[in-house]
């Protein structure tokens, strides 16, 4: 049994999407939560993996987060000693996030379960269906930033 409105074949493209990332959300987080993190702190880490040598507020941006938002996690991610942050050699007023090897050990096994875990969601479609989807994702994100966030 479900708790409110429920999705059907012919809902809208945009509700379809936003409860399959929820449900992504949920099983990504609870492998995130395995190891110690939020999943907010995982999303930060991965983005910090794929995109080194962004600025707190490009970072931001890319996230779709606000500054303040972003610091918060920024703060909790470097007292755990997953991410330290340097001064922007081009200006030092900016700061630029790195991973630390302990961040980026457990991104990797938060990354490894969740392959895992999105696999096994993914299980009643063949590997072409989902290498489609895939491929029809990424033609709706395309290359924009968009504002605000969903995480």
């Amino acid at each position: 049994m479900t708790d409110g409105p429920a999705p059907s074949l012919d809902s809208e493209i945009t509700w379809l999407l936003h409860r399959a990332a929820q449900r992504m959300h949920v099983v990504t987080g609870e492998q995130a939560e395995k190891h110690g993190l939020h999943l907010r702190d995982y999303i930060v880490l991965s983005a910090l993996d794929k995109t080194p040598g962004l600025t707190q507020v490009e970072l931001a941006r890319a996230l779709g987060l606000d500054k303040t938002t972003l610091m918060t996690q920024l703060d909790r991610l470097e007292r755990d000693n997953l991410v330290v942050r340097h001064a922007d050699p081009n200006d030092r007023r900016r700061r630029i996030p790195e991973i630390t090897s302990a961040g980026d050990e457990v991104r990797a096994e938060v990354a490894r379960a969740s392959d895992e875990a999105e696999r096994n969601a993914m299980a009643g479609f063949t590997q072409a269906e989902v290498a489609m989807f895939r491929r029809m994702l990424f033609a709706i994100i395309g290359t924009t930033v968009d504002p605000g966030s969903c995480l």
